[in-house]
């Protein structure tokens, strides 16, 4: 008896091996964003180390809040989360991105720390179509097609508070801040509209006076300067380690009794507990404090309490909202989601309820139009808290 099997058969039989492998292997052509059985993969790129670290896990703890709070699904699909760590910049954030995008092949991608980062992974995003919905500050960038933000500009805290200031010190203002990408938006926001409303700067040169980041530890010669200054206030952004510094130093420092005023970073999250008593009466700007009084924020806090320590930040709401913003869009693109239509999608979904307050995409930013408090460092039962004592601007646009 013969044991060749004939050609047709063959061929058959070659087929449907084929089929099985392919379904074994989870479809190796898939396109971008499919991950194992049926699921979807988003990338996140937060700083898991580095001097904001303490920053990239609540962007990643936000997001992940938002999973764990939806069945782990994004617009009813499951999700495959790709983590990665940005570092403390440009030269992590790059290679990260570049696996998370072309080899892993994500349907979108959230997260990013440090603007710099941000700018650095631009021209990838702009090659592989990926979106991107960010949850921390970014510089302003010519082409946001693919770019959504779910935080802030890095220049509209200083903006959004700048009147405030102007009208609540009778005098001129000291500006001081880190030298790098973010400290230079986040001054030339404040000092930019502070003299649009006919504040004066402290400032010898009428410019902000920056700081070498991150070597600079030691603040003491700085708040000399602001002294001989003769300034009646100071407005600054830290955050981090160099928030907790800044602080206690002022604190023991010869200005410590002039009114501090700065973005909501300088005493946002651990950085306030590590301050302690130095931190209390700051004024800081910023666009979430978890007292916020509305059904989405007190849903939010119980959750955040429920899963971890502590109350969440704007980093960690920001990121959670991220997540709301990719399950809904997600949701809209269709049986097939692909980068493109889950773009596209983004770009339609209008007011966006959140913790925060209600808010949506500026057309031409893509980032937030939306409220900004002001908030003193206050005790709140045992501990101290940013509590929101007024609202600011609404900024955006």
């Amino acid at each position: 008896m013969s044991l060749t099997i004939p050609r047709r058969r063959r061929a058959r039989t070659a087929a449907l091996l084929a089929l099985v492998l392919l379904a074994a292997t989870g479809c190796a052509d898939d396109g971008p964003g499919a991950g194992p059985g049926g699921s979807i993969k988003i990338g996140l790129l937060a700083s898991l180390s580095g001097t904001y670290q303490a920053v990239g896990k609540e962007i990643r703890d936000g997001f992940e809040l938002y999973l764990s709070t939806h069945d782990g699904k994004l617009g009813g699909r499951q999700v495959d989360l790709v983590v990665a760590d940005e570092g403390n910049g440009a030269p992590t954030a790059v290679p990260a991105a570049t696996k998370l995008l072309k080899q892993d092949r994500v349907l979108a991608l959230t997260g990013i720390v440090g603007g710099g980062s941000v700018a650095a992974v631009y021209p990838l995003l702009n090659e592989t179509k990926v979106p991107f919905v960010g949850s921390n500050g970014r510089p302003e960038l010519k082409d946001v097609s693919r770019i959504w933000h779910t935080s802030y500009l890095s220049d509209e805290p200083g903006e959004a508070i700048a009147q405030h200031v102007r009208d609540n010190v009778k005098g001129s203002v000291y500006a001081i801040g880190p030298d790098y990408q973010g400290g230079w938006d986040e001054l030339r926001g404040f000092t930019d509209t502070f003299a649009k409303v006919g504040g004066t700067l402290a400032n010898p040169d009428g410019k902000t006076t920056f700081t070498p980041f991150p070597a600079t530890t030691n603040f003491t010669p700085y708040f000399a300067r602001i002294r001989a200054s003769g300034a009646d206030a100071v407005y600054t952004f830290y955050a981090g380690s160099a928030a907790v510094d800044f602080v206690k130093q002022y604190a023991q420092s010869e200005i410590r009794d002039l009114p501090l005023y700065a973005a909501g970073f300088l005493t946002e999250g651990g950085v306030l507990d590590a301050q302690g008593e130095a931190a209390r009466d700051i004024y800081s700007v910023l666009n979430y404090s978890p007292d916020l009084d509305n059904a989405e924020n007190r849903a939010f806090v119980a959750a955040w309490k429920a899963r971890y320590d502590g109350s969440p930040t704007t980093y960690a709401m920001a990121s959670y909202d991220a997540a709301a913003v990719l399950d809904r869009a997600i949701a809209a693109a269709g049986e097939d989601p692909t980068p493109e239509s889950v773009n596209a999608a983004i770009g339609q979904l209008g007011q966006i309820a959140s913790p925060r307050g209600t808010w949506q995409f500026s057309p031409t930013t893509h980032a937030p139009v939306q409220k900004w408090y002001l908030r003193q460092v206050r005790q709140d039962g045992r501990a101290l808290s940013n509590t929101v004592v007024g609202d600011l601007a609404t900024v955006g646009g």
